[in-house]
């Protein structure tokens, strides 16, 4: 993914040879607007004590690592990180499940689907052996304290009686979490170094049940060592958001309600939930990360109190701002979706965020599959120049052209770039929270949304049925011209 460097010039040669569209040129890579490495992971330096050839500074145990979240990415991720001298050389890792499997079955397992990035090649294969020897294996059984016991003993084992700091992966099911959680809590965390769980999406379904898990996981953790992942807010795009805005004098004097008519937050994609997935965690998060104030600092919590703040700030969300939609399925889809199921497969709103810099602005939504492609981009739209002297020049009506900031992040064909879960494993061993949803956004979040899904779950919002592989819904394009946006297209 290659950026495009630009400049003043830029902006002026594109107007000249494109002045029936008045748009600012898209950025698929930001390193032209930065005063850093677009990518953490280029910038980080790892500084981790060594205590020994032995004994590590590190213990990561990946709870249900025999499944394919776990075979997929957290291994392939961790194993990135180690590569790369992210992780300590002699750090530990634990698989742990209810397969009876040795140390040798997992690393067979695993190693299948460790690949080193093609512009990382030098010694992979003896990177990829030392990295299986510091993997271990643990049977936990059907009995999850004694089974944390074990977990814990082989981790003390692995760290030699040395002090180490321990991260537990939670990559189990929704309905055996909080029973994990509690007795990890008791039984496995270390006294002699820092503690810190990562938690997997959903992190509930609607306001009431992820009350009560944020409630239960309080009541065995402090909030500082929790780390609810959404892998999507790992992506570059989402990453450098901050970076963008906060670190430019070119577009920050233009952050508000003043210059900005509208911002349009897209994502097209296949395999996840739409509305208590994708919406409650990913976009939210985009748009408090787009509209919050600028932080006192960038530490982790000073950002999160700035987006939980624009969380409250959005209207809870009127059913009529909403479009839902369901692609015509057939015998041959892989995803699953019945005809005769009101599942909605696409997801379009229109928020507003009742504060000063954004009063009147429409934020407007779309997430959906099946679509024409993949697509994850922001789209900012600014407002035309007062007394415009092009006004008669541009041959159509002007208020049907835009000025529009195009951000977009594009799946990446070659192994080059770092996956989203790298930054995130990285992030919490960092400790950087910022990316990660706090128990007060969660909630802020939910409220935002529980109008429409109560309504849904009535069943009084049919989705409207579209093509697979089309542009969605015909009621999203009405929906944007309902509140004065252009619909646009590529």
């Amino acid at each position: 993914m290659q950026g495009r460097e630009v400049s003043a010039s830029a902006f002026i040669s594109h107007h000249q040879t494109h002045i029936n569209f008045d748009h600012f040129p898209v950025i698929d890579d930001f390193s032209s607007f930065t005063k850093r490495p677009t990518s953490k992971l280029q910038a980080h330096s790892p500084n981790f004590p060594v205590q020994s050839d032995q004994a590590p500074s590190l213990c990561i145990a990946v709870i249900g690592a025999t499944g394919e979240l776990a075979r997929r990415k957290i291994f392939p991720a961790l194993f990135a990180l180690y590569y790369s001298g992210f992780l300590p050389e002699n750090v530990g890792i634990v698989g742990y499940s209810r397969k009876n499997l040795t140390d040798e079955d997992l690393r067979s397992i695993i190693a299948s689907t460790l690949t080193c990035r093609i512009d990382h090649r030098e010694n992979c294969g003896g990177k990829i052996d030392a990295f299986l020897s510091r993997t271990y294996y643990l049977n936990g059984g059907y009995d999850n304290r004694e089974g944390m016991l074990k977990l814990s003993a082989l981790m003390e084992h692995i760290e030699g009686g040395f002090e180490a700091n321990r991260i537990f992966y939670l990559s189990v099911p929704q309905e055996a979490l909080l029973d994990v959680a509690s007795t990890l809590a008791i039984s496995a965390q270390t006294q002699k170094g820092w503690n810190r769980i990562i938690i997997e999406k959903p992190f509930g379904f609607d306001a009431l049940s992820s009350h009560w898990l944020t409630k239960a996981l309080l009541s065995k953790f402090q909030e500082k060592q929790l780390y609810r992942i959404d892998h999507l807010l790992g992506r570059n795009l989402i990453e450098n958001l901050t970076v963008l805005r906060f670190s430019n004098l070119i577009f920050e004097p233009l952050w508000s309600r003043t210059y900005i008519r509208s911002i349009q937050v897209i994502l097209y994609f296949d395999g996840y939930g739409i509305i208590r997935d994708i919406v409650h965690s990913h976009i939210l998060q985009t748009i408090a990360l787009l509209a919050m104030e600028p932080p006192i600092s960038l530490n982790g919590e000073d950002i999160r109190n700035e987006k939980v703040k624009v969380l409250r700030s959005i209207r809870r969300l009127e059913p009529s701002n909403v479009i839902l939609g369901q692609y015509k399925a057939t015998s041959d889809d892989k995803v699953d979706v019945k005809l005769n199921s009101l599942t909605p497969t696409y997801f379009a709103a229109v928020l507003y965020i009742d504060n000063a810099r954004w009063d009147g602005v429409p934020f407007l939504i779309k997430a959906g599959m099946g679509l024409i492609k993949h697509r994850v981009e922001i789209r900012i739209q600014f407002r035309h120049v007062p007394g415009n002297i092009y006004h008669d020049r541009f041959g159509h009506n002007i208020n049907l052209a835009t000025n529009e900031l195009i951000l977009r992040d594009v799946p990446d064909e070659a192994i080059l770039v770092p996956d989203s879960y790298e930054h995130l494993l990285l992030d919490v061993i960092d400790g950087d929270n910022h990316l990660f949803m706090r128990s007060d956004e969660l909630t802020a979040a939910w409220n935002i949304l529980n109008p429409v899904l109560q309504e849904i779950d009535k069943n009084n919002i049919a989705p409207e049925l579209y093509e697979l592989g089309g542009r969605g819904p015909v009621g999203a394009y009405y929906l944007w011209a309902k509140h004065g946006v252009q619909w646009t297209e590529d």
